[in-house]
């Protein structure tokens, strides 16, 4: 089980995620500055920038993407995994709003199917992508659509009671998502899965910015700025030895998104209308700042199924976007963490990385 657990639920969504950021991610940054930079002067340059983000925001690049992620993360032989970009294109096409989660499942199949025959004949070149490819589209071309309609399902019912209700959603998607971002599993993964956006994406961030900024603070005496980058800018999963040994640490940044989530929702209506995965990526490379700023600008597909408009982030926006995502999270975060350091529940070390 613990095998099966590493394997498919962390190594794979992992995969999952770095490839979603090597596409769609970093297509949606691109292709928003461009347009935003067009907008100031009609430098055929920036027209450049529009056209390759919007390349790399194929949904069929997207799932190749994806797929190969997963493949590589699940260290699969050479031939299996450049045969892979052919499986994650269809699933992710044919999954529609809902393809990462087709991809995720199909692609760790066919992978398992093409290491079953890899490297077991003579004629390997053909038999291991014959193997992987058409195992891959024979799931992908009647299942996917379902597994695509599935998660899309779950994602609108979450974006859409996020919008009736706010508070209570808020608390719910901000700590879910947040717990997330610190275990050892891809919140980003999770977000871009079932879709994430809206209201419910702007939770997520909260959340994940929560954690993230959270540790990154509250430890800075034991670790210092070396600490406070990696854990800021990098990831709040530094801290699972030490969550492990004594998870009394983990209470005050939970309770710091138990309070954002809500202010996100309720007084900010902070959205997460960008990429999907962007609401599981908290601060980390400030994705989940990012993401917030390109969906004012330029709403994803997802986020306008929704209802999202482009629109003109004013003062109000910005100082939402910097209070939630970097402020109330490392005050909330040191008054809680000084809280149970005066009652004994977090001692000197026990935040060291």
């Amino acid at each position: 089980m613990n095998r099966f657990i590493k394997r498919y639920l962390i190594d794979a969504m992992s995969g999952m995620a770095q490839g979603l950021f090597a596409s769609l991610l970093i297509g949606t940054i691109i292709k928003t500055l461009g347009e935003q930079l067009l907008k100031l002067s009609s430098f055929a340059g920036f027209q450049f920038l529009i056209d390759a983000g919007t390349f790399a925001m194929n949904a069929k690049t997207v799932g190749a993407a994806m797929a190969i992620g997963i493949g590589f993360a699940m260290n699969a032989p050479a031939l299996v995994l450049f045969s892979l970009a052919t499986v994650g294109a269809a699933a992710n096409e044919l999954g529609k709003s809902g393809g990462p989660l087709a991809v995720l499942i199909i692609a760790i199949i066919a992978c398992e199917l093409g290491n079953l025959v890899s490297k077991k004949t003579k004629v390997d070149i053909i038999v291991t992508p014959l193997v992987t490819i058409l195992s891959g589209l024979i799931l992908a071309i009647p299942f996917a659509k379902y597994i695509g309609m599935g998660a899309s399902s779950i994602g609108t019912f979450v974006v859409w009671s996020t919008k009736l209700h706010p508070f209570t959603m808020g608390i719910i998607v901000s700590t879910v998502i947040g717990i997330a971002l610190t275990l050892p599993i891809s919140s980003a993964a999770i977000c871009a899965a079932f879709g994430l956006v809206g209201l419910a994406g702007g939770a997520a961030v909260a959340g994940c910015c929560a954690q993230m900024i959270g540790f990154a603070v509250m430890s800075y005496k034991e670790n210092k700025v070396s600490g406070l980058l990696s854990q800021g800018l990098g990831t709040s999963m530094l801290q699972m030895p030490n969550i492990i040994k004594n998870p009394l640490i983990w209470i005050p940044p939970t309770l710091a998104s138990m309070i954002t989530g809500p202010l996100a929702t309720c007084l900010f209506k902070m959205e997460m209308n960008g990429a999907a995965i962007s609401s599981g990526m908290g601060t980390c490379g400030l994705v989940g700042p990012i993401g917030v700023i390109t969906g004012w600008f330029t709403p994803s597909a997802q986020a306008i199924e929704h209802g999202a408009l482009s629109l003109q982030a004013g003062a109000f926006e910005w100082l939402g976007l910097t209070l939630i995502c970097f402020i109330l999270p490392a005050v909330l975060s040191l008054i809680f963490c000084e809280i149970e350091r005066k009652l004994g529940w977090i001692k000197d070390g026990d935040l060291s990385l």
